[in-house]
């Protein structure tokens, strides 16, 4: 690990007039998974619009590896290595498997190195591979899931922005997931923030919990920890 990938500080970001983020402070070291935690309502969503360029801050400063991110249009973060899957997935149901994946590498000017991105991707997802002719209406839900993952990381990106991974999925399924983030982190490198509902299974795979609550961040804290510790848990996780 190399110090920190992504710092955010007091940043504060909404819709018009509506503030949602309240000063928010953050840091992600290269290489590690940090799992932002909380209720609904609590800003995680919006903190990965404003980290990923896609709704401006008001207030406050993103930084990633050394470079002030303000102002910085999205295909730019892109191109620096800031990937983002969303919520709800966004796979494009009209086309097939490997047109949803070429999307992913449509900005890469080295054609043999995305070819080698896109065999990367089929050898992780082994059922992506099987399906590659296959419409995205016509997958499973995780299914789905890997191909969003997949169209992000054949980019290969440093940074990867993932809004609710196992909305809707099955348990195996999830843990597969959640196992597969893990061992990119571990192997490659890659540094994942990951906004989650199913806080367990987030922090059996993260390094760091940021909990959050109204827009703030009120506890950062190594993943182990709250994990471990039951107060902690109760008065923050609810569980």
């Amino acid at each position: 690990m190399g110090g920190d990938l992504l710092t955010a500080e007091a940043l504060a970001a909404g819709y018009g007039p509506v503030p949602v983020l309240h000063n928010v402070d953050l840091r992600v070291p290269t290489g590690t998974i940090a799992a932002v935690i909380g209720a609904n309502g609590a800003g995680k969503t919006t903190l990965l619009r404003a980290l990923s360029g896609m709704l401006r801050p008001t207030a406050g400063r993103i930084v990633f590896d050394g470079r002030d991110l303000r102002g910085t249009p999205v295909e730019q973060l892109v191109r620096r290595g800031v990937a983002h899957v969303p919520e709800g997935r966004g796979v494009i149901g009209e086309l097939t498997v490997a047109e949803n994946l070429r999307l992913g590498a449509l900005w890469r000017r080295d054609r043999a190195a995305a070819a080698s991105a896109l065999d990367e991707v089929y050898q992780l997802f082994e059922p992506l591979a099987r399906r590659r002719r296959h419409l995205g209406h016509q997958l499973s839900g995780g299914e789905r899931q890997m191909l969003a993952l997949g169209r992000a990381l054949v980019g290969r990106p440093r940074l990867l922005l993932l809004d609710e991974p196992s909305l809707g999925l099955a348990p195996r399924v999830v843990a597969q997931t959640m196992a597969l983030l893990r061992q990119l982190c571990d192997d490659t490198g890659l540094t994942v923030l990951l906004v989650e509902q199913n806080v367990r299974s987030a922090l059996a795979v993260a390094d760091q919990g940021i909990v959050m609550s109204l827009g703030r961040v009120v506890l950062a804290a190594p993943a182990a920890r709250l994990r471990d510790d039951a107060e902690l848990r109760h008065a923050y996780l609810g569980f």
